[in-house]
């Protein structure tokens, strides 16, 4: 892998110029147990100086992951869904928290996640809801606020500040992964110019820069390629008019 990052080299150049600053933040999803697969994440984060949100799945959280996350400052944990449960009608996208079922029980899966991980991780739990295969119902997004959540996370630059009334929306926008090809990376070169053109749209007023520009990895089924390109990234951000974002502790 020999990605050309002359594209990106170029859009930041223009940052440069322009004085602009890009609020970064980096969110992980799946988690459920300390493995080596987390290790390296963990180093990674501390190497780059740029904390990784980590989705935990509720329902399969262990307290040794929660023991793991308390000794590693570099590591945020955000809640992902309840089970990771699909429950989408054949044929359809995949989704655990859209109109598939009552919203009374997505409700309660809802409040038994943030429920489960602040037993288990306390004050370190940060606000944020991160659904499965970031699909949710509006319906849903709404009964957030009062379940104690204050940050929404999905993907792609979002329409509106709020994805409800208290509820931020604070997005992911790249993920370098071809989930439905060869599952590996998608070609370094498309990402790059995916990444260059989405940095585009915030300096030229198409899309919100006061969003947080959001990395997106899964840490549990990474190859090398996929870790390569992740560190090279995030590096050749944070080296230009990158400023890491995290989100708040509780309120």
């Amino acid at each position: 892998m020999n990605p050309d990052w002359r594209p990106l080299d170029v859009e930041l150049n223009h940052w440069r110029a322009e004085s602009l600053l890009l609020p970064l933040w980096w969110r992980d999803d799946d988690a459920i147990a300390p493995t080596p697969q987390l290790d390296r994440l963990s180093e990674l984060a501390d190497k780059l100086g740029l904390p990784v949100h980590l989705a935990v799945i509720p329902r399969d959280a262990t307290p040794a992951l929660a023991e793991y996350v308390a000794a590693r400052a570099s590591l945020v944990p955000v809640v992902h869904g309840w089970a990771h449960t699909n429950h989408a009608p054949r044929g359809e996208k995949k989704a655990e928290f859209r109109l598939d079922r009552p919203l009374d029980m997505m409700v309660t899966d809802a409040e038994a996640g943030m429920v489960r991980l602040r037993s288990l991780f306390g004050d370190n739990i940060r606000q944020m809801f991160v659904p499965p295969w970031n699909r949710i119902a509006p319906e849903m997004a709404k009964q957030l606020p009062k379940l104690g959540y204050r940050i929404l996370s999905t993907a792609t630059p979002r329409k509106s500040c709020l994805a409800a009334p208290g509820l931020e929306q604070i997005n992911t926008h790249l993920d370098p992964i071809d989930w439905r090809g060869s599952r590996g990376l998608i070609s370094a070169d498309a990402l790059i110019a995916q990444t260059a053109g989405l940095l585009r749209d915030r300096r030229e007023g198409r899309s919100d820069n006061t969003e947080p520009f959001g990395i997106l990895t899964h840490h549990l089924v990474h190859d090398q390629d996929i870790w390569t390109f992740t560190e090279a990234l995030l590096s050749k951000l944070l080296s230009g008019p990158a400023t890491a974002w995290v989100a708040p502790e509780n309120e």
